[in-house]
């Protein structure tokens, strides 16, 4: 599926559905360069699934948590990890969180289930 979104607003609609739709175990990866909305689209996935705090990108903390209801969503931004430096971050533990959901950006330092739901953001 292919959409054109127009505003951050429409970037952030869509993340309110995806956050909707998720179930415990779910893995959304999303890939795009640099100001492509990845961030913008994780804190519409974050209201979805009903955290109402600020969300903001973990570049320098790796991973944020946000506590929704029903589910948490664990928030990892991979940008500055090579390859080898990800087995610390506890993956699996999170992919098996019984309520969270997990959305990677920068995925590509990690070798992911196959069952998964990748997003590809870029600019037009």
């Amino acid at each position: 599926m292919r959409l054109f979104l127009r505003s951050e607003i429409e970037t952030v609609a869509l993340g309110e559905v995806l956050g909707r739709n998720l179930s415990p175990g779910d893995l959304i990866l999303l890939f795009g360069e640099l100001g492509a909305g990845k961030t913008t689209l994780v804190r519409g996935i974050a209201r979805g699934v009903g955290f109402r705090g600020r969300v903001s990108s973990p570049t320098f903390a790796l991973a944020h948590v946000y506590r929704g209801n029903p589910l948490t969503l664990h928030h990892l931004d991979l940008y500055r990890l090579k390859d080898g430096e990800t087995e610390e971050l506890g993956l699996d533990e999170l992919l098996a969180d019984p309520r969270g959901a997990v959305v990677v950006e920068w995925p590509e330092a990690v070798r992911w289930p196959k069952k998964r739901i990748e997003v590809r953001l870029s600019h037009v």
